[in-house]
């Protein structure tokens, strides 16, 4: 039987400063995005996703989708962006899309992104610039990457009985409208979008106003 072979992976001289107290501290830190519930149910149950849950599922959609329309993005960038999208709701929670609030969220998140940077055990030095990029850039990676972020909770309520939307009491124009950047973006998905938003809406799940 082939014998595991044993390597270092520190260099001796970079980890010398480094506290692993610090480091599993920042982890921890992480880990909380965990407890943010957002209002998109999981399919198959009766509970909530989760914003880790979403922030998985958000980057493999991302790099799948970009795979296979052979997008020119860099895949390296997608999913750094996909994987720090949400972490500003550790702190500020998560905000409806059809909330009232939903454009001042970006306040709160980007001082815990600020939070999570400062940590003394945060290896990523660029988090910030990063989750920044997503947020307000406009390079073809963020631009996919909005689309994505708004594809995959409808594809949820879509898939539960428009659960979230009858919850909300959600509408046509609204849910019509937070979509219709797509249609610049990326026709393909919008068009699949329009398609099962008339269905949504026959179904009776969104209110035909």
């Amino acid at each position: 039987m082939l014998q595991a072979s044993s390597i270092s992976l520190t260099n001796p001289k970079s980890a010398a400063n480094i506290d692993i107290d610090d480091v599993t501290h920042f982890l921890l830190e992480l880990d909380a995005l965990k407890r943010v519930n957002r209002r998109s149910y999981v399919t198959h149950t009766t509970r909530y996703e989760n914003s880790a849950e979403h922030s998985w599922h958000l980057a493999m959609a991302c790099w799948s989708i970009a795979e296979q329309f052979e997008l020119d993005v860099s895949h390296e960038k997608l999913l750094k962006m996909a994987l720090v999208h949400d972490l500003g709701e550790i702190d500020a929670g998560d905000t409806f899309l059809f909330a009232n609030s939903r454009s001042e969220a970006h306040i709160e998140e980007r001082e815990g992104i600020a939070r999570l940077q400062a940590e003394r055990g945060n290896g990523i030095a660029k988090l910030g610039e990063i989750w920044e990029a997503q947020e307000t850039g406009d390079s073809k990676e963020s631009q996919l990457l909005r689309v994505v972020d708004r594809l995959l909770p409808f594809l949820l309520n879509l898939n539960t009985e428009g659960k979230t939307w009858v919850d909300a009491k959600v509408t046509r124009s609204q849910v019509t409208g937070a979509l219709a950047f797509i249609k610049d973006s990326f026709p393909p998905i919008h068009e699949w979008l329009s398609k099962n938003i008339d269905y949504a809406t026959q179904q009776g799940w969104l209110i035909d106003a």
